[in-house]
C-alpha cells in the first residue's frame, strides 16, 4: 500500500465519523435494548462445539493426506539427486506440524463449549435456586400474610 493511499484511507475514515473502540459501554441500537448485556444459550454453543467438531473431522480426513504422499515425493527426489527433495520434505514437516495445531485448537474449542455448557448449566441452576428463595421469603412479608393486628398498622 502507498503512502497517499494511506493517508487516503485515513482522511475517508475521518470524514465517516470513524469507528471508534467503546469499552464498558454498548453501541447505540445494537443490544436489543440490554445495555452492555452478554447473552448466550445452550444453542449457541452447542452449534460452535459442532462446527469445531466437523472442522477437526475434515481437517484429518482432508489436510492430513498431504503429508504422506509429500514426504514420498521428497524422498523420490532426493534419491533422483533433486535439491527439491530437502526443500519439500521441510514443507511437508511445517505442514503437519501446522496441521497439528490446528486440530489441537479445534479439539480446544469443542471441549471448552461443553465444559462452558455444563458450568454455565450448573450456575443458571444456582441462580435459579436463590432467585425463587428470595421470591419465597418476598411473599412472607407480604401484606396478606401479616398478622391480623398488623395488618392495620401496614395501612396507617
Amino acid at each position: 500500500m502507498a503512502w497517499a493511499e494511506w493517508e487516503q484511507l485515513k482522511a475517508d475514515a475521518a470524514d465517516n465519523g470513524g469507528t471508534q473502540m467503546r469499552l464498558n459501554k454498548a453501541g447505540p441500537g445494537g443490544t436489543g435494548g440490554k445495555k452492555g448485556d452478554l447473552a448466550v444459550n445452550q444453542t449457541d454453543l452447542s452449534g460452535v462445539r459442532d462446527e469445531a467438531s466437523k472442522l477437526n473431522s475434515r481437517l484429518w480426513k482432508e489436510a492430513r493426506v498431504a503429508v504422506p504422499t509429500s514426504e514420498t515425493a521428497a524422498g523420490n527426489l532426493t534419491t533422483q539427486g533433486f535439491e527439491l527433495g530437502g526443500a519439500l520434505r521441510h514443507v511437508a514437516g511445517k505442514w503437519d506440524v501446522q496441521l497439528k495445531s490446528l486440530l489441537d485448537a479445534c479439539g480446544h474449542i469443542a471441549n471448552h463449549m461443553d465444559f462452558t455448557k455444563y458450568v454455565h448449566g450448573g450456575d443458571d441452576q444456582y441462580v435459579r435456586s436463590r432467585v425463587s428463595s428470595i421470591t419465597l421469603l418476598g411473599e412472607a412479608f407480604d401484606d396478606d400474610n401479616a398478622p391480623k393486628g398488623e395488618k392495620n398498622k401496614a395501612d396507617n
